[in-house]
């Protein structure tokens, strides 16, 4: 993993992102070059000069299918259709510039063939990194310490996120002699070496990352023997700096609040909250003009179906546990808390059918516009909850005021991540990527997250 500002991003994803731009770049100069009949010096002298354009739109247009996420080594089908279709909307972003009189190109007829070219190329780069990737000898060989719930989690993700197909797990190191097996697992479960001898132990079975999940620390961790592996370039992390790294959250079934307080994180200065600010400020008018026009489409379809209120206006909790005024499109019958709040239900009876749509859409969020300019919200951070809400999940949750700590925001780290959550349950899956949002904030994740958004919005995931 690479840090950036603080997110977490695959060193392979990254080299996978270089190379693919670049790629994308030399196929179109190439084939501008092959039309024009010049030399291959005349590529590289020109390089980027017509083929950046159309470069540039393929490459969002693959970031928008999320070729360069970590579901991007998902297999080579869903890769090929990813590939075809971020190909096809980069074709269509093309024929938009030029139907708005963008010049694309004084001879448009090579894009093309360099489209050709960079799809058969990206193809092949692809087909052979992930088939590196994958080889056992450049996976991560992870053991875990400890054999209890915490242990289990790391094998969850290794077994099952697209992110864990980077490591191995060779088993678990446990405390205790007659230690069992974890349930449903067929990983071995050794024994803690003898003081002096983990390192050798680890070097016998060519370890590359320590995970420590034990749950109580005090007196039983073989301290000194970490250390020496570690000061032996063995990696060594503990269960909860591990889920974040690889998983993009902050498990709560793996956390303490020492481990909140001692580690990085968790804190936003002055600049930095006011340059998030003036972000919000400018996105909110540079949007406002555009969505104003959907509003009004969606207003008039509203009054048109039942005749009720254009706008539903409900009290949040905010920044700090203030309460404010949140402002969305109505898209449940009027009557539909007449019984008093409840979770939104998966399929649930009260939405109207203009409601499906705009909820689908997100249309129904546009009016959140005000509420960012007011400064109650920011384009970006956790869900704002109800009053009636906050009380019951702070009792059930740990850690749940923690997400007050900052604005609320249209849209998050959870939204993009998790499905929409209706109940505790969902409710304690989101805070653990609240967490990791609160704690790992910077405007390139910002960036991120909005960008997962459109692509979120454009294939209609996640609304209820």
């Amino acid at each position: 993993m690479f840090g950036v500002f603080g997110h977490h991003v695959p060193r392979s994803l990254l080299l996978l992102l270089l190379l693919e731009a670049l790629t994308l770049l030399f196929s179109f100069e190439l084939a501008r070059a092959w039309s024009s009949a010049h030399t291959l010096a005349d590529v590289f002298d020109s390089l980027g000069k017509d083929g950046l354009l159309p470069a540039a739109i393929l490459l969002g247009s693959m970031q928008l299918a999320g070729l360069h996420d970590d579901h991007a080594v998902e297999g080579l089908l869903g890769m090929s259709l990813r590939l075809a279709g971020a190909f096809a909307v980069g074709v269509l972003g093309l024929v938009a510039l030029v139907l708005a009189g963008v010049n694309v190109s004084d001879n448009g007829r090579w894009i093309a063939s360099g489209m050709v070219l960079a799809l058969g190329l990206i193809t092949v780069e692809r087909l052979c990194l992930f088939r590196w990737m994958f080889f056992d000898r450049f996976r991560r060989r992870v053991i875990v310490l400890g054999n209890g719930v915490r242990a289990q989690e790391v094998e969850r993700l290794i077994d099952e996120l697209p992110s864990g197909k980077r490591f191995r797990l060779l088993g678990y190191l446990a405390e205790t002699p007659d230690a069992t097996r974890p349930m449903r697992s067929s990983r071995p479960v050794w024994y803690l070496p003898e003081e002096g001898q983990l390192l050798d132990f680890v070097r016998r079975h060519n370890v590359g990352e320590i995970v420590v999940a034990v749950r109580e620390r005090r007196g039983k961790l073989p301290v000194q023997q970490l250390l020496e592996c570690k000061l032996n370039d063995i990696r060594v992390n503990d269960v909860s700096s591990f889920m974040e790294r690889e998983a993009g959250e902050i498990r709560l079934d793996s956390l303490n609040a020492s481990w909140l307080i001692f580690h990085d994180g968790f804190l936003r200065g002055g600049f930095g909250s006011f340059l998030k600010r003036l972000v919000d400020i400018c996105a909110s008018l540079a949007l406002l003009v555009p969505a104003l026009p959907l509003m009004a489409l969606a207003a008039l379809a509203i009054k048109l179906e039942d005749g009720g209120a254009v706008l539903f206006t409900q009290v949040r909790v905010g920044q700090h546990g203030r309460t404010f005024h949140l402002r969305k499109l109505r898209s449940m019958r009027v009557d539909a808390e007449a019984q008093g709040a409840c979770w939104a239900a998966e399929n649930d009876r009260r939405v109207t059918r203009v409601g499906g749509f705009i909820r689908k859409t997100r249309i129904d969020e546009l009016p959140q516009i005000i509420n960012v300019l007011r400064g109650e919200m920011s384009f970006v951070g956790p869900r704002p909850e109800r009053p009636e809400f906050v009380s019951e999940l702070t009792r059930e949750i740990p850690f749940f005021g923690a997400r007050h700590s900052v604005k609320p925001g249209i849209t998050g780290w959870a939204q993009v991540r998790y499905p929409y959550g209706a109940s505790i349950k969902d409710s304690r899956r989101k805070l653990e990527y609240d967490l990791y949002y609160i704690k790992n904030y910077s405007i390139f994740l910002d960036a991120l997250i909005l960008l997962h958004t459109v692509r979120v919005v454009l294939s209609g995931r996640g609304a209820r």
